[in-house]
């Protein structure tokens, strides 16, 4: 994807740009880059890019991921090819990630808690679609 902003932006706090919109935008260009494929290809394959790209974003190692998948070698395959190209989504999701911990901090929030708030907020969103 591309941006008229930075990760640091988002970060800092300049842009307003988060999960939701991540997400969005994620889906737009899976289903642009996929043709003619069914409205459940495209939300499998955005899902699966969205795990990879918040395995880039938590620095967690993509094998890590892959195993998980392992009983499907295609889309193992179609994932490592994936890694170099899907790292600037990776940036930036980390950033609205991290943004979202310094929200909570901010507030008041001890670290920790923001951390677990966070993840929490996060395992919702995907929760929910």
């Amino acid at each position: 994807m591309e941006w008229e902003f930075t990760p640091e932006q988002v970060v800092k706090g300049e842009v307003g740009y988060g999960l939701d919109d991540f997400r969005r935008d994620l889906a737009l260009e899976a289903r642009s880059n996929l043709g003619p494929a069914s409205p459940e290809q495209v939300a499998q394959t955005s899902d699966l890019l969205y795990d990879l790209c918040h395995t880039l974003a938590t620095d967690r190692e993509v094998e890590s991921l892959l195993a998980t998948l392992a009983y499907d070698p295609p889309t193992c395959e179609f994932l490592r090819e994936m890694v170099e190209p899907m790292r600037p989504n990776g940036e930036m999701l980390g950033a609205i990630l991290q943004r979202l911990i310094m929200d909570r901090v901010e507030a008041g929030m001890p670290l920790e808690q923001a951390l677990d708030s966070v993840a929490e907020h996060h395992r919702q969103l995907l929760a929910n679609g």
